[in-house]
């Protein structure tokens, strides 16, 4: 893995301490290694264990509900406790414990209340994650520090979801969750090394809050156009984007047959270094010239993808067109919470509003696959990539239109004209 970058100091913000950000490092890179064995693998581990399909789409519903109904409590909890590592600890230490549960017994009460839990710790997690970096980074460097938190949770993912992958076909699947347990431990440790000072020093901006009220806060979210129109933005870019993977891997197949599980993953694995790769220089960018062009960039790859993908049945080219993925995925897994958090600035919600976003994302997804699927069944593969193109378009107009370049724009006055001229 290569040596992280120390970001650079602006205006009267001092950079956090080496510790710090070498722990947050670690702890989006063991995260993200945890959450992979509640992926496809828990899937396997069901079916291996004479599971019914049906059987398995019910607790993998009911883990989706709870994730989508749980984006704007779990936001709003981190807002009003602000004790973001103490949280983010529990959460670590609860994903931990559904995983060995799941495990030890895989009975179909118990693993949907160990899913259950599971979602719910990752909804809190989320959002733990996302108030450490602002507190570590602080607003000046948010974009930055979100850019290394994404290139860690990539090798994360590609790093186990290999181990995994041949953990469970040296052993079992059900090895599978105890090393997703095991995961959780190096995650509480990378946790422990973040200081608290650092992380308090970052939300110097946000008010002091003696007693926070959830539904005054969420009314006053529902008046934030631009905050609206970044969701509206999510929202369409996701109801696009989720179904073409699921699209693509039904086309790899057809064409190839038995060879299509290596081409399916190196259609996963190529945007994801990506990411890993570009991420922490998109979010310097951010930081240094602004958020809007590098959220066009993210938006305009998704219609030129789903064009192409759907011109195309030639396997390898499917995979190559994917690079296109790594794209939209770096620029808006940085720049997404970047811009809520310039939006927020000073406003002590940074958090609810990130889960507010990230409800019209579940959304979009949720909507995506099941709409795309039935296209592609009446009318054809290619019709229903045509259509995630012009739905993909959509968001890209609305965030070219209405969007505004947000760094800056909520600073604090006194502290945005330093801002500004140290730029």
């Amino acid at each position: 893995m290569t040596q992280p970058e120390q970001p650079t100091t602006r205006g009267d913000q001092r950079p956090p301490s080496e510790k710090s950000q070498r722990g947050l490092d670690w702890f989006a890179f063991f995260l993200a290694d945890v959450q992979v064995g509640f992926g496809p693998f828990l899937s396997i581990y069901l079916t291996t264990n004479k599971w019914t399909n049906a059987d398995i789409g019910i607790v993998l519903s009911v883990g989706s509900i709870i994730g989508l109904l749980g984006q704007v409590p779990g936001g709003a909890l981190i807002d009003a406790l602000r004790r973001d590592k103490l949280v983010a600890t529990v959460a670590m230490v609860a994903i931990g414990i559904s995983a060995l549960w799941i495990a030890l017994s895989p009975q179909f009460l118990s693993v949907l209340l160990a899913q259950a839990l599971h979602v719910s710790a990752s909804v809190i997690i989320g959002p733990a994650l996302a108030a450490i970096s602002l507190g570590i980074a602080g607003y000046s460097l948010i974009g930055e520090r979100l850019g290394r938190n994404a290139r860690f949770a990539s090798c994360g993912s590609i790093a186990a979801g290999a181990f995994m992958g041949l953990v469970g076909q040296t052993f079992s699947s059900q090895a599978v969750f105890y090393v997703t347990a095991m995961m959780a431990v190096p995650a509480v440790i990378a946790l422990r090394a973040i200081s608290s000072d650092d992380i308090r020093r970052g939300h110097r901006d946000d008010p002091p809050q003696e007693h926070y009220e959830v539904i005054p806060a969420i009314l006053e979210l529902a008046r934030e156009r631009t905050l609206l129109v970044l969701a509206g933005c999510v929202f369409f870019f996701h109801l696009a984007n989720a179904a073409i993977l699921p699209i693509v891997a039904s086309t790899i197949t057809m064409r190839v047959g038995e060879k299509a599980t290596l081409l399916i993953a190196l259609a996963m694995i190529v945007p994801q270094i990506m990411v890993a790769f570009a991420s922490p220089h998109v979010g310097r960018l951010a930081d240094r010239q602004g958020r809007r062009w590098l959220l066009l960039l993210g938006f305009a790859a998704l219609p030129i993808r789903s064009i192409l993908l759907a011109s195309t049945t030639e396997p390898f080219a499917l995979v190559a067109i994917q690079l296109l993925d790594g794209i939209s995925a770096t620029c808006l897994g940085v720049l997404v919470a970047t811009c809520v958090a310039d939006i927020e600035r000073g406003k002590g919600r940074f958090n609810l509003a990130l889960g507010f976003v990230g409800t019209a994302m579940g959304i979009g997804a949720a909507i995506s696959t099941t709409m795309a699927g039935i296209v592609a069944d009446k009318y054809g593969s290619s019709t229903a990539l045509l259509l995630l193109s012009v739905i993909a378009l959509i968001g890209f107009i609305i965030c070219a239109l209405f969007l505004p370049e947000t760094k800056n724009t909520a600073a604090p006055e006194g502290r945005r004209g330093c801002d500004e001229t140290k730029q």
